[in-house]
Formats: structure tokens, sequence, C-alpha cells
């Protein structure tokens, strides 16, 4: 490819980058939202929590895609740009996963803690901050590691609103060379670095918080128990 094209491509690489960062904060924010709410006391709270999650997880992402960038500004009147078209309803749609993530986190922490936080006279955000979400949020880091790569996926969808992303700068060097197999071949590559990277910082992440609570990181304790196996084996 001549040195234009590749400036194409590394432009679509940039705006990719930015939608998935953009959707995965607002995302990670509905997700604490909707998810703690969906666990509160009121049911009406939780009520409202759970018709959000259904609805926005029983519609298409492309719908919601072409309803926030043709529909709403016919609606409201307001026009995003497709940058803030695709985040809205990128972030929209898999908060509503997300949330469902969170609600289960919490729901598995053991019931005696949260005993305890009553027991010691915590307000249920003290509870939820000191207690709870301590807990709850390394189990959180595999699924929300799986959402973010399906969400670097989902990513590709804002071409059809003719946003610059990797996917649409990769089909118009395609028209350009007219080579569809090089070029699909190298952005796959592209997508699948980008999602590589994420597993391994999601990872780390994920062994930090567990480090942070007294959690040892899944490999660690794989090697400890093999370890207490063998010390076993040998005194029987």
């Amino acid at each position: 490819m001549t040195s234009g094209l590749w400036e194409l491509v590394l432009k679509g690489i940039w705006t990719t980058v930015q939608l998935l960062v953009l959707s995965a904060v607002l995302a990670t924010a509905v997700s604490f939202a909707v998810g703690i709410a969906r666990t509160h006391r009121l049911w009406i709270v939780r009520f409202l929590a759970g018709f959000y999650t259904e609805v926005f997880r029983g519609t298409s992402a492309l719908i919601m895609i072409f309803w926030v960038f043709f529909v709403l500004p016919l609606a409201f009147g307001w026009q995003l740009v497709p940058l803030w078209a695709g985040t809205l309803a990128l972030g929209l749609t898999y908060g509503a996963y997300g949330a469902e993530i969170v609600r289960g986190a919490l729901n598995s922490v053991d019931p005696a803690q949260r005993e305890g936080g009553i027991a010691l006279s915590f307000t249920p955000w003290q509870r939820m901050r000191k207690i709870l979400l301590p807990q709850a949020v390394p189990e959180m880091i595999p699924p929300f590691s799986n959402l973010l790569v399906e969400l670097l996926k989902g990513t590709a969808l804002v071409s059809v609103m003719g946003m610059g992303d990797l996917a649409f700068s990769g089909n118009l060097v395609r028209l350009a060379l007219q080579e569809s197999a090089h070029i699909y071949t190298y952005i796959l590559l592209i997508y699948f670095v980008i999602a590589f990277l994420l597993t391994r910082l999601m990872r780390g992440l994920e062994n930090r918080l567990k480090a942070g609570v007294g959690k040892a990181p899944e490999p660690a304790v794989s090697v400890r128990r093999s370890e207490t196996t063998t010390v076993g084996g040998g005194v029987s």
C-alpha cells in the first residue's frame, strides 16, 4: 500500500481507539449505576433498572446506532456528530450487559459481610463502598474483559454512519486497491492485536485488585495447590 493509504488506516485505528475508550467509560458508569440500582432495597428502583437492562439487552446495537444518529435529530432536534452518536449507542447498549455483571458480583458476596456492616452501623452506601465493592470488583474483571473485547468488535458498526473507523478505512483501502483478501486480513490482525492488549491489561488489573483484597491470582493458586498435593503425597 502507498503511504497515503497507510495513513488512512492509521487514522481509522485512532478513531476506533477513541470510540472504544469513550464508549467503555460510558458503559462502565452505566454498568455500576444500573447494577447497584438492581440490588437496591426499593422495588421501584430495581424495577426501573431492570427495565432499562431488558430494553437495551433486547435491542440491536446496530439499530440503536441508527436510532441515535438518524431518529434522535428528527424527534428531539439533537444532532450528534458520529463519534458521540456511536459512543452513546454503544455505551448504553453494552452498559446494560455490564449491569448484570455488577449485579451478579454484588450478590455473590457472602451475606455475612453485609450483616457485619449492619452490625457496625454502616449506612447502605458505606456497606457498598467499604465492604461489597472491594470484594465484588475483582470478580467483575474477567467478564468485563470479555465485554470490552465485544465492545471493540462492536465499534465496527459505526461505519454505517460513514465514520472513519478502522472498518470503514479498511473498506476504502479495499476499494482503492481492489484486494479484499490482503486488506481484510490486515484489519483482522489489527483488531486481534488491540484485543490481545486489552486482555493483558485487564488481567494485570485483575491481579492487582485481587492482591489488594488478599486474594492470590489464579495461576498462583494453581501452583500452590499443586505444591500442597505434592507435599501431601510425599508425606503419605
